[in-house]
């Protein structure tokens, strides 16, 4: 089997031309395998670019667990790379995802990704909740640097409040007026990644609504920089929400299964 691996802001995943639709969508096991990082391939989920009779493609997004994830947005950038580089679009496209329909740009160096429109978020003592494509948590709080996001984020993922499914985990410093610092602990990764597309979307969104802070919010995570530009309706929710930034092409091998 042929793969590429691709990675946005340190996010990194295997990505499957799969347009024969031959791959084993059903074996766990196998997908968990190729993404671990010791005895596979290595990454932090798999994606199978599949065909799709109304768009120029489909992404299925799998977690590092093997399971068929929620919407990925550093993902979403990376399928947006790959299917460019494979030829399927000039500069603009239209792709079905696990969330419904997103469209994206490629200018350069940076993919425009659409998010999916927020309806709006649950501010509790402590945290806000919302669903950006991906359910998540936003915690603001200082030195995050030397935080343990992992001892921090696992119990909040696991609690009763967000089951069955659980919830990711945001910790978010405020750098500046313009700027956030974002470290994300990711279910079906279990474990802190470099960065996470939702995740950062969700830190930006809750900023711009507590905290007043412009459009756009610029974000710095362990792998990168992004930015999220959006509009804020008057009763409460979002739309024209983008992600923005890097997804870049680490190399190429072929593994039998």
């Amino acid at each position: 089997m042929n793969f590429v691996k691709y990675q946005g802001t340190g996010n990194d995943f295997v990505l499957i031309d799969d347009r024969d639709q031959l791959f084993p969508v059903g074996n766990q096991a196998l997908i968990e395998r190729l993404c671990h990082r010791r005895f596979g391939i290595g990454a932090d989920g798999l994606i199978l670019l599949q065909n799709d009779p109304d768009y120029d493609f489909r992404m299925v997004y799998f977690n590092a667990d093997g399971a068929e994830g929620s919407m990925c947005g550093n993902g979403g950038r990376c399928i947006v790379r790959f299917a460019h580089d494979l030829g399927l679009f000039d500069s603009e496209t239209r792709f079905r995802a696990v969330d419904g329909e997103h469209v994206a740009v490629v200018c350069e160096e940076e993919i425009f990704l659409k998010m999916n429109n927020v309806a709006g978020m649950e501010r509790q003592p402590g945290y806000t909740f919302l669903n950006t494509g991906s359910p998540h948590v936003v915690v603001f709080t200082e030195d995050l640097a030397a935080m343990d996001v992992v001892g921090e984020g696992r119990p909040i993922r696991y609690a009763q409040a967000f089951q069955p499914g659980g919830t990711n985990v945001n910790f978010v410093q405020v750098m500046d007026d313009h700027t956030l610092f974002v470290r994300t602990y990711e279910r079906g990764v279990e474990d802190e990644t470099y960065s996470c597309g939702t995740g950062v979307t969700a830190a930006a969104l809750v900023a711009h609504r507590q905290l007043n802070m412009p459009d756009p919010v610029f974000i710095q995570t362990l792998g990168g920089h992004l930015r999220v530009s959006f509009n804020a309706r008057e009763e409460g929710g979002f739309d024209n929400v983008y992600l923005i930034g890097p997804a870049r092409r680490v190399f190429a091998g072929a593994i039998t299964l």
